[in-house]
This record gives C-alpha cells, structure tokens and sequence, in this order.
C-alpha cells in the first residue's frame, strides 16, 4: 500500500503516540484513543430534545442518574406520554452541531492515535452529527420502534459496554486512554490505562478524585499528551 501525505500530516506523524511501536520498538506503546461522544464532542441530544418540547423531565442524562436502564425507562416513558416518535428525535438531531472546538480536537487526535468512539448513544439518532465529525469509527446502541414510529425498545450492544471494549482493546496489546464526562463513563475510564474527565459535574470530580480533569479542548490536549508519553 503507498501511502501519501502533506507536510503538515507528516509533522503530525513524527508526534504520533504509537509511531516507534510501529516501527517495532517496544519503548514506544501502541495507543487507542476511546472517547465519549455526548459532553464530549456533541451537546446532549436529549437536553436538546427537553429544549425543543419543553418537556423538562427529558433533560435528565447519566450526569445526574448513573443507572442508565432507569434512565431510559424514564424517556421512553415521557415519550409514550407525549406522542413522540423517533422522527421527532431525529428532527432535533438533525439541526444540531458538534461543540465548538470539537472538530479540530478530534482530527489533532487522529493524527496521534486510533480513536473509537464509546457512547451510550443509539445509531439511529446519530447520522448527522457522524457526518460533521467526518464519520469517526462509533460503538453503540439501537433503538426499536413499532409500526408507528414509536420507541418500543432499546436494544444494548452488550452489558457494561465500554468497560468491555476498552478491555478488549487491551487484550489486543494496545493501552487505552479514555475520554468521558458522565457516571456512565467511570467504568470505562477505571479500565483504560489513562482515564480523563472531561467538564464533569462537580459531584463527579469529587467522588472521582484519581480522574484528572480537563474543562476545555486544549487542557485535555495537555492531558492526553501528558498521560501517555
């Protein structure tokens, strides 16, 4: 395979986490970058969707309930009580944008590790925003409606999601730093070999004390080039 850069790309590569192990050299370790999506590189599509309706209540996310089958009992419940369907959803979703700053950060991230995205989040919901973040690579969930539209059912990919893929990404022989700014992402970030919060809740900084804290892209740059040097 021939491979072909510009310049700039090529500076990039001399900075990358994983190029010695490449080239054989075991000094240098082969890093996966395992990110969070929702608070990470897009806003919370379901406080965008409480916005839109009015419906308060949707405004709830894993930053203030870490149990998240409880969580999406609650919304399909709210969305059975107020007629909405997964259209509906979608419409919010398409009018939405990454977080300023979010693109840049995840393309300077590309050219120094894999990254996969980690997300609570459904593939049904997602297609708009994958477009604006140029198709990252993205693990996570389906939703099931029945012959109205109607969320029916959420289906997982499996239990304690992240934490296993950050594992298995482990068991590949790669060190993983993980990216998260919700409970439901603690799991993931006590697996990986570097877990870093990004502008998390104030209750979470102080029950997660062993997590640093990034609160803009450009600490979390910091962060990530000081966790896996």
């Amino acid at each position: 395979m021939v491979w072909t850069r510009n310049d700039t790309l090529a500076r990039e590569e001399e900075k990358s986490f994983f190029k010695e192990g490449l080239h054989g050299e075991e000094k240098s370790p082969m890093w996966i970058a395992c990110l969070d999506l929702e608070g990470v590189l897009i806003p919370e599509i379901w406080v965008s969707l409480a916005a839109r309706t009015g419906i308060v209540a949707l405004a709830r996310t894993t930053r203030d309930n870490p149990d998240f089958g409880d969580l999406m009992g609650q919304r399909m419940a709210l969305l059975d009580t107020h007629g909405l369907k997964l259209a509906d959803i979608q419409a919010v979703v398409a009018e939405m944008a990454p977080l300023d700053g979010a693109p840049a950060f995840l393309d300077w991230l590309r050219a120094r590790a894999q990254v996969v995205l980690l997300s609570d989040i459904f593939y049904e919901l997602t297609a708009p925003l994958m477009r604006q973040l140029g198709y990252p690579t993205l693990l996570c969930h389906h939703l099931e409606c029945d012959e109205q539209g109607r969320v029916s059912a959420y289906r997982l990919r499996q239990p304690h999601a992240k934490r296993q893929a950050v594992r298995a990404f482990q068991g590949l022989n790669f060190r993983v730093v993980a990216v998260g700014d919700s409970y439901n992402d603690a799991e993931m970030l006590a697996q990986a070999d570097a877990g870093i919060m990004f502008r998390p809740p104030d209750r979470m900084v102080r029950e997660f004390p062993n997590f640093p804290v990034a609160r803009d892209y450009d600490e979390l740059r910091r962060r990530i080039d000081g966790s896996c040097e």
